[in-house]
């Protein structure tokens, strides 16, 4: 383990070195891994478990999912079951549905439930919101969370890389005393890289955050609110496409990653340095009051209410796929289709 300072703020980092998976491995010697779910999340977990040699099996409706499953070389009556059928044989159940599926499944999957089970997360949002959710788990049951900070998608990328995702990790009810170390086994387990301790309420209120500003919300807005000024000012769509969208995931944006920002600004151009320099402050100014808002909303419960009353119209479907045909039909998204079949090795989307 290795203790980080960070103005002043003292964090336990918990790496792979410190949980080898054959340690993970004897933790979990007599517990059964039920995945609930084989969306982006329960398809990722579930299979860097099974390539890494854990009892684990998945609960599923039978449909596109349970086909998917099979597929993927699970089997029908050895390590996939209906739902409640894996729920039962779980030791740790992993309830990776959506969060509309969660409340609709939580009923019958809470019936379940054995004491000395592990009920567990990969976000925080049945628990935290449970008066919107109904989610409150019995209190014989212990109740951990592995949050991957990234999609179910890079979970297994990074893992068949030979890397792993990072991840957080929270108990949020201990009754066997033993929950921390099954939360932290599985976390390895998954193939996560290092572990840092958080809360329920802490990983949703900075996911959810997250979501809505600067992973997804905040960048699709300033796209294309670039895009749309460069366009008015007489630019071509692959002109302002590529100074948007392109130049910075496929070129600056891995760097920063790798390096840093201040890396970033000293291995570009005096002009880009200084422009960057100045404006960053103000746009720092104008959109930090957006986000405390939007925090404010995810604190309070609105986003919540309003996710799950959106998610569980008869509807939501049809209306989400008028939604994301808006932005898929944006120009500057069909631009990136275009311009994307250009990149060497690449074919059209």
């Amino acid at each position: 383990m290795k203790t980080i300072e960070i103005s002043g703020n003292k964090e336990t980092i918990i790496e792979r070195s410190d949980y080898p998976i054959e340690t993970c491995k004897e933790i979990l010697k007599d517990e059964v891994t039920a995945i609930l779910g084989y969306g982006p999340q329960g398809r990722g977990q579930g299979l860097n478990m099974r390539d890494q040699g854990f009892k684990v099996i998945l609960g599923l409706r039978k449909g596109r999912s349970w086909e998917k499953a099979l597929e993927d070389g699970w089997v029908e009556g050895e390590n996939l079951f209906e739902i409640e059928e894996a729920a039962k044989r779980g030791t740790i159940v992993q309830f990776l549905l959506s969060d509309a599926g969660q409340i609709a499944a939580w009923p019958s999957i809470k019936a379940c439930l054995n004491e000395g089970d592990a009920l567990y997360f990969s976000h925080g949002f049945g628990i935290v919101f449970h008066e919107h959710t109904s989610i409150i788990p019995p209190e014989n049951v212990d109740v951990i969370l592995v949050a991957p900070k990234g999609s179910g998608l890079t979970v297994r990328t990074h893992f068949e890389a030979g890397g792993g995702i990072n991840a957080s990790f929270a108990v949020h009810q201990d009754y066997t005393g033993r929950a921390k170390e099954r939360c932290v086994a599985t976390a390895f387990a998954i193939g996560s890289g290092h572990l840092f301790e958080t809360t329920f309420k802490r990983e949703v209120h900075s996911d959810l955050t997250g979501e809505r500003c600067v992973l997804m919300g905040m960048i699709q807005g300033a796209f294309l609110a670039q895009y749309e000024v460069l366009r008015a000012h007489g630019h071509s769509p692959s002109e302002a496409y590529n100074e948007t969208i392109e130049e910075a995931l496929e070129s600056l944006y891995p760097l920063v990653s790798q390096n840093g920002m201040d890396w970033m600004y000293a291995n570009c151009s005096t002009t880009a340095q200084r422009g960057a320099l100045d404006w960053a402050p103000r746009f720092r100014d104008a959109i930090k009051p957006v986000i405390e808002e939007c925090y404010q909303n995810v604190i309070s419960g609105e986003e919540a209410k309003i996710s799950i009353e959106s998610n569980s119209r008869s509807d939501y479907r049809d209306q989400l796929e008028k939604e994301l045909a808006e932005v898929r039909n944006q120009e500057m998204w069909q631009a990136g289709r275009v311009l994307r079949a250009l990149r060497p090795g690449n074919v059209a989307d």
